[in-house]
C-alpha cells in the first residue's frame, strides 16, 4: 500500500510518560512520513480532544520501569481517559513499553515477563502476521516475513492456556516471531514468549500491542520500511471501517 492510498486525515494522540523515549520517533513517522495530525498527551492530563481517532502509547521506560514495566504508568491520570476511550471503541496501540502498560491496565490479556536470558535484547528480528482481520495485520503482505527491531528486557509474553486458546479462536494473536523465511520456531524466539507471540489485540480488535518497534523501521533513510506497513495497515483499516 502506498502513502497516497491513506486518504483520510486522522488525529493521533501520542501519550508521553516520564521515561518515554520513543515518542518523538513515533510522532515523526505519523506526521512526516504518513501525513497524519499528531498531538502529544502528557501523562498528567486527565482529558484530551474528543476528536482524536487513535492513541499510541510509545516505547521507553515509563517511571524507570520500577516495580514492573508499565506497573506505575497505569496509574497516570491520562490512563483513566485512555481506558474509557478504548472501552468506547477508540483505537489504542501500545508499542513495547506501551504494550506492557496496556497489559498492566487490563486492556489486553496476559503479561510481559523478563526475557528468558535475563538480559536486555536489542536487535532486528523477523515477524509473521497471524491474525487476518485485526487492524495492524489486515493489509500486510502474507508472502514474506517483516524485519522489525526489538529493544526490551521484559518482553516475554505469557498467558494461561485457557486465555491462549480463546485468543487463537478469536484471531487475537497479531504477530509471531519467526526466521527470515517465515518459519516459526523456538530458535527464532528471542525472549521466550509463549507460542512465539510478539503482538496481540483485544477481542474487539480496537486495542493492540506489540513488543517490536515498527517506528524504528519506517524511514527510507534506514533502509527498512517494514514497520511502516504496519502503521499503514492500521490507518487503512480505520479509513474503511471507521
Amino acid at each position: 500500500m502506498k502513502n497516497d492510498e491513506i486518504q483520510l486525515k486522522m488525529k493521533v494522540g501520542v501519550v508521553i510518560f516520564p521515561g518515554s523515549n520513543c515518542d518523538q520517533d513515533t510522532v515523526y513517522v505519523l506526521n512526516e512520513l504518513l501525513g497524519q495530525e499528531v498531538v502529544s498527551l502528557w501523562h498528567k492530563e486527565s482529558d484530551f480532544d474528543g476528536n482524536i481517532d487513535m492513541i499510541i502509547l510509545p516505547g521507553g521506560f515509563s517511571y524507570g520501569d520500577y516495580l514492573r514495566s508499565g506497573a506505575l504508568a497505569k496509574f497516570s491520570p491520562i490512563m483513566n481517559r485512555v481506558v474509557e476511550f478504548a472501552n468506547n471503541g477508540g483505537y489504542v496501540f501500545g508499542i513495547c513499553n506501551g504494550f506492557q502498560i496496556l497489559c498492566e491496565s487490563g486492556l489486553l490479556p496476559g503479561a510481559l515477563l523478563h526475557n528468558t536470558n535475563q538480559k536486555f535484547i536489542c536487535k532486528n528480528i523477523y515477524l509473521t502476521p497471524d491474525s487476518k482481520m485485526a487492524p495492524p495485520t489486515r493489509f500486510l503482505p502474507r508472502d514474506r516475513s517483516l524485519k522489525i527491531p526489538i529493544a526490551h528486557g521484559e518482553g516475554r509474553y505469557f498467558a494461561d492456556k485457557e486465555t491462549l486458546a480463546q485468543m487463537r479462536i478469536n484471531g487475537q494473536i497479531l504477530f509471531r516471531y519467526c526466521d527470515e523465511k517465515g518459519v516459526v520456531s523456538e530458535v527464532a524466539n528471542p525472549n521466550g514468549s509463549v507460542e512465539n507471540i510478539a503482538g496481540i489485540c483485544n477481542e474487539r480488535m480496537n486495542v493492540f500491542g506489540m513488543m517490536p518497534h515498527p517506528e524504528r523501521a519506517s524511514d527510507d533513510e534506514l533502509g527498512n520500511t517494514d514497520g511502516r506497513l504496519i502503521f499503514e495497515s492500521i490507518f487503512k483499516y480505520i479509513q474503511e471501517n471507521g
